[in-house]
């Protein structure tokens, strides 16, 4: 099975890029104290990305914060979304079917399905450029997603985005 990966260095950014051990700062409804507004504490949590900020953007420095989202093996997704471990649920997101997430080939093991990486789209932080240019610096050797499997992923991305709850609909034919 041909890799979804290749692997890049330097401080480039493009989207598909996969960035590991990243900090976020999580702003939480306690980092606010009620009696001067002022924030107090934030919390970091370090979190494996991937960049969702279109390539054209980065490359013409028209982003200067980057969408990124968080990337997880299905153990780990599953222990937050337990309906995750029925059966069936991760042919239907194979699939395209569940809205939300996405799933990509293990940079590892690609053809191992079991090791494949979790996208949740449904989480997306934005970081500054410079930030993760440098993040992505000191990670040295890393992982990018290659074509046609960064179009597919970014397709994924905009299907998620470009839906529309109708508060009424066409009744159905009979």
């Amino acid at each position: 099975m041909e890799s979804f990966w290749e692997q890049v260095r330097g401080k480039d950014l493009r989207q598909g890029d996969y960035l590991l051990n990243c900090p976020v700062p999580l702003f939480m409804p306690q980092s606010i104290a009620e009696e001067d507004e002022q924030i107090a504490d934030v919390e970091v949590k370090v979190f494996n990305l991937i960049v969702l900020t279109q390539s054209c953007d980065l490359e013409n420095q028209k982003a200067r914060l980057v969408a990124l989202s968080p990337v997880y093996s299905l153990p780990e997704f599953e222990s937050s979304n337990p309906s995750m471990k029925q059966k069936g649920n991760w042919e239907i997101v194979r699939q395209g079917r569940k809205e939300g997430v996405t799933l990509l080939a293990s940079p590892n093991d690609p053809a191992n399905n079991q090791a494949a990486l979790v996208v949740n789209f449904r989480e997306i932080y934005s970081l500054p450029f410079d930030f993760l240019s440098v993040h992505a610096m000191k990670l040295g050797q890393r992982w990018r997603l290659k074509s046609p499997y960064l179009e597919h992923f970014s397709q994924a991305f905009a299907r998620f985005f470009m839906r529309v709850g109708l508060p009424s609909s066409i009744p159905p034919f009979k």
